[in-house]
């Protein structure tokens, strides 16, 4: 009702990305792929191992077959924090799923289909993250919240600019990059004060898999950053990828030795107040 054909021409499909066959189907004709599909609810992972590769593994393997040989030409890969230095099976399958789709520049061999990813942490107000648990629980009356640990930080990235950060990659992207987003940090206790100043908190613990503090760059990755003013750009390894860019990034400031983008390390930091003033703009669901 709100998407007519007549001024939205698109099409809908039902599948998987563990199906190879489909996914031959629904790249027929496209141009640009955003590879956003993923088992994600770490615990659930956890106790199910197979799914998670196949879907996060072999699944990205699948869609960057199916773009070479259907002739996509440009392929966008979501990943997340949890990939740098994986403390869980999630995080070690959005690892894999960022080499497949960097190998794959040098992969396609002559054909011209481009893969990058964007790396960033947890969408604020998205499904299964902690503000809708929050809202929750104040709606039911909770005096207490869950705190995990008083020390937990996290970046925060709202969906907008996720969206904005997938399109800059679009645009931008010549292959095998990972745009990374310069966003704030907050501490998970500063959130509990900005949704609900009466509430107390009741610490329960780091669960398993669990980080204290989000990485987006490792000191590792570091070495081959290059800061783009609002964002940071990993550039790969890979003399076959990284060959074809031709020194566009050449003039590029590199990230300094040792450095290390983590959110508690950050220089940008959300306090309470304003903390409660962006969550009140948000769409709860």
């Amino acid at each position: 009702k709100e998407f007519s054909p007549d001024d939205y021409p698109i099409r809908y499909f039902l599948g998987d990305i563990r199906d190879k066959a489909r996914l031959y189907r629904a790249f027929s004709g496209v141009d640009i792929v955003v590879h956003a599909a993923a088992l994600k609810q770490v615990p659930a992972l956890e106790y199910n191992p197979f799914e998670a590769v196949k879907t996060n593994i072999i699944g990205a393997e699948n869609i960057a077959d199916a773009a070479i040989d259907k002739g996509v030409k440009k392929v966008i890969a979501l990943s997340t924090d949890k990939a740098v230095n994986p403390a869980n099976l999630y995080g070690a399958t959005k690892l894999s799923m960022e080499k497949i789709f960097i190998a794959a520049n040098a992969y396609a061999g002559g054909r011209n289909t481009i893969f990058s990813v964007v790396r960033y942490g947890n969408v604020v107000g998205s499904r299964g993250s902690v503000i809708p648990l929050f809202v929750k629980m104040i709606e039911d009356g909770v005096k207490e919240l869950p705190l995990t640990d008083e020390r937990m930080t996290r970046f925060w990235i709202t969906l907008e600019q996720s969206v904005e950060l997938v399109l800059r990659a679009m645009k931008d992207s010549m292959g095998g990059e990972i745009f990374i987003p310069k966003i704030p940090s907050m501490k998970v206790s500063d959130l509990v004060a900005a949704m609900c100043p009466e509430c107390t908190s009741k610490v329960i613990g780091i669960r398993p898999g669990e980080k204290l503090h989000e990485t987006l760059i490792s000191e590792d990755e570091a070495r081959t950053t290059v800061d783009a003013g609002d964002i940071y750009i990993v550039l790969p390894q890979y003399i076959g990828v990284s060959s074809k860019y031709g020194g566009a990034y050449d003039k590029l400031p590199k990230a300094k030795d040792g450095f290390i983008y983590r959110s508690d390390l950050n220089d940008d930091w959300l306090k309470p107040d304003r903390l409660s003033s962006m969550i009140k703009d948000l769409e709860i669901e």
